[in-house]
Order: C-alpha cells, then structure tokens, then sequence
C-alpha cells in the first residue's frame, strides 16, 4: 500500500503521518500540492519534521510531486486501485469495507479543513469514511489516516 498526502498545511500532522505510515507497512508516501516535505525549500532536513516523524522520513521513502492528478493516472496504469479517505454522499464506512482485490493499494488523504477536492474525488474508485460516533464532525488528519492505515494494513494481512 502507497500513501498520497495532498494539500496537508500541517508538518506536524504529515510527521506522524510519516511515522504511523512506517508502522503499519506503507511502502511509498507521495507527497503533493503544498503539503510539507522532509527537506526544506534548501534540501536540508527540517527538524520539526523529524521531531514529530522520529525518523520514519528516512524508513518510508516518499517523494514531491506539485500536481497529483499525472501520479494517479501513472497509479492507475500500474493497475493501483485507488481509495479516498472523505466524508461524501457516496462514502464507504471504513469497518465495513472489504478489500475486493489482490490489487495494489493507494490510499488518499486531503487537506485538514476541505479534505479531498472534488476533482480528486472522482479519480478514487472507492471513498471510505470513519463514522463519527460523538458531536464531533471529523477526526484530526493524521489520526484519521491512522485509522485507516491499520484497518487496510490488517485486511491486507490476512488476503
């Protein structure tokens, strides 16, 4: 499984993506839009990056691209079959999802406050959402992904 991280502001956020994607398997992160890199504008590592990842940007390879739309259709000749973590009308519950394929995975995650564009949106073959149980409308970024790392992650395990 890949992750796709798109127009994520925090570097907080995307450094424990980063470590919470070391921990449960991803292969690749692909960084896209202005969500923060590793490595500054300078190419230097960026310590409150490192702080909140401990590292995981150097056991996870991950790269930059500006726009994610030539990435997705790459993904999609490699025969990827895309996921999209949002809230949408035509959304999946996370725990009810079964992953239908031996195909490999790409799983994307959107900006804290807009989430994935629409545009984006329609790329995905599948869109999962957590179900909010309490008065609250969404998770954090990264606890979300979190979440949906672990349930592919363990799906995957037992395919």
């Amino acid at each position: 499984m890949i992750l796709l991280l798109h127009n994520i502001r925090s570097v907080h956020n995307v450094g424990s993506i980063f470590r919470t994607a070391d921990a449960a398997g991803v292969k690749r992160v692909i960084l896209s839009g202005y969500s923060p890199t590793p490595l500054d504008r300078f190419g230097r590592e960026r310590g409150d990056f490192a702080k909140v990842s401990l590292g995981a940007e150097k056991t996870v390879p991950w790269e930059y691209v500006e726009t994610l739309e030539p990435m997705l259709a790459q993904l999609r000749q490699e025969d990827y079959c895309i996921l999209a973590l949002e809230q949408a009308p035509n959304s999946i519950d996370l725990f009810d999802f079964k992953i239908p394929t031996t195909r490999p995975l790409a799983l994307l995650v959107g900006n804290e406050v807009e989430g994935v564009s629409p545009t984006l949106l329609e790329q995905a073959e599948v869109i999962l959402e957590i179900p909010m149980r309490g008065k609250k409308e969404s998770l954090n970024v990264s606890v979300a992904t979190g979440v949906a790392l672990f349930v592919l992650s363990n799906q995957l395990k037992n395919q």
